[in-house]
């Protein structure tokens, strides 16, 4: 798990067949180091491998321990409402919940009372997704350089400026295309221009949370997830061609193990 240790190696050394090797690996259970439930901020996203096997975290801040994760083929907000509940039950209250601002998973943490944040990078890369990082047009290119302020902009200094691009260029966004095969005959000429503005407008009640509440500590991001799933998508890279339950005791393992270091630094 946490080296390049391949069945081979770890049967070389133990002096054992492969077949050893996988009963020992596959008795083996993961770990869960005790964490005594108290109020956190929230941290909650979802990592995949391929298109249909992804994991779902909770992430506790300011100690980053990892609560729970589940295995899902797609992301859905049912799986953050289960995984909530889960947490409910078991005695742990979110202050606030940072999340990539997937529709409908902010309503699992709002009908609670939760603050909710979007994190402002995954915000980035979905204007960015439609404009590209070299926009051609003037209106493209002025978006997107509002949209890079975002994390050092004051709530109200970027409705201003979200406004006044707006009103600049509200005609050009309006510009309308035949399109024949359309059931209108029209499309807007400027689509991806408009849908990255739609974005930004649909979740700005949710991208400067952290701004209202400085009292929580709110981060703008989620990258303390983002991180740690590169670090464990490396470790379980490595290890190609798992059979899927043994993945996730890997995964689990490995997620449970930050879990553990931060118990230990908490003593």
């Amino acid at each position: 798990m946490w080296k390049r240790q391949s069945l081979e190696e770890l049967a070389d050394r133990e002096g054992k067949s492969l077949r050893w090797v996988q009963k020992q690996l596959d008795a083996a259970t993961v770990q869960f180091p005790p964490l005594t439930p108290h109020p956190a901020v929230m941290l909650a996203d979802t990592t995949f491998w391929g298109r249909s096997y992804g994991v779902c975290v909770f992430r506790a801040l300011p100690a980053k321990r990892n609560l729970c994760w589940t295995e899902v083929e797609q992301e859905t907000t049912a799986v953050y409402e289960t995984s909530m509940q889960g947490l409910e039950v078991r005695g742990w209250t979110a202050t606030a919940a940072v999340i990539d601002g997937r529709r409908g998973v902010a309503r699992v943490f709002e009908r609670r009372g939760i603050p909710v944040q979007f994190c402002q990078f995954h915000q980035m890369k979905t204007v960015t997704k439609y404009l590209t990082r070299r926009p051609k047009t003037e209106a493209g290119q002025e978006l997107r350089k509002l949209a890079c302020t975002l994390h050092k902009t004051k709530e109200k200094d970027f409705i201003a400026a979200l406004t006044a691009w707006h009103a600049q260029y509200e005609s050009f966004l309006n510009e309308r295309s035949p399109a024949p095969h359309t059931k209108r005959g029209w499309e807007y000429t400027h689509r991806n221009l408009k849908s990255a503005y739609h974005s930004l407008t649909a979740n700005l009640p949710y991208l400067f949370t952290y701004q209202k509440y400085p009292d929580l500590h709110i981060p703008n991001t989620t990258n303390s997830l983002d991180g740690m799933f590169g670090q464990l998508k490396k470790k379980v890279n490595i290890h190609n061609g798992l059979r899927r339950d043994r993945r996730f005791k890997m995964i689990s393992t490995i997620l449970a193990g930050k879990a553990k270091k931060s118990a230990q630094k908490d003593h």
